[in-house]
């Protein structure tokens, strides 16, 4: 019973992580500069999770964070010609670049992760009272 509970610890672990990208998605959609104050935007975070069998036993393994990676796409470009960071020069004169992130897909991926940690836990609770009824049932 304790492999089912290291399972459902790494699981909460995955998500947290993804949790964590997800609100960092969100909170810079709006943000026109990169983390180190330079003129391109924020890069769109995403957690990509795989099988850890050194969690877990019997054909059963746990989850790890595999790593956190972004992927470089076009940015979304705001026309703001009095902004600081407006393009000064070229097609995109007057514009700002701002993170492609799309609110729905970073709201759904959180709802999925958030499910899947509640989910976990439910797992957990259940693990934690067949072993006390166990107990139970022992003494």
């Amino acid at each position: 019973m304790i492999n089912s509970l290291d399972i459902s610890t790494s699981a909460l672990v995955a998500q947290r992580a993804r949790m964590n990208a997800i609100s960092s998605n969100m909170a810079n959609m709006s943000t026109p500069l990169d983390e180190n104050g330079e003129g391109t935007p924020f890069q769109q975070r995403f957690v990509i999770l795989q099988a850890d069998p050194t969690v877990g036993g019997n054909g059963a393994p746990g989850v790890k964070v595999a790593s956190v990676e972004s992927k470089p796409v076009e940015p979304r470009w705001k026309y703001q010609p009095g902004h600081p960071l407006a393009a000064k020069d070229g097609p995109k004169k007057g514009f700002v670049a701002y993170p492609d992130v799309n609110m729905m897909t970073e709201f759904t991926d959180a709802l999925e992760a958030a499910r899947a940690y509640e989910a976990n836990l439910g797992a957990m609770e259940m693990t934690k009272d067949l072993t006390q009824q166990t107990l139970r049932i022992i003494a």
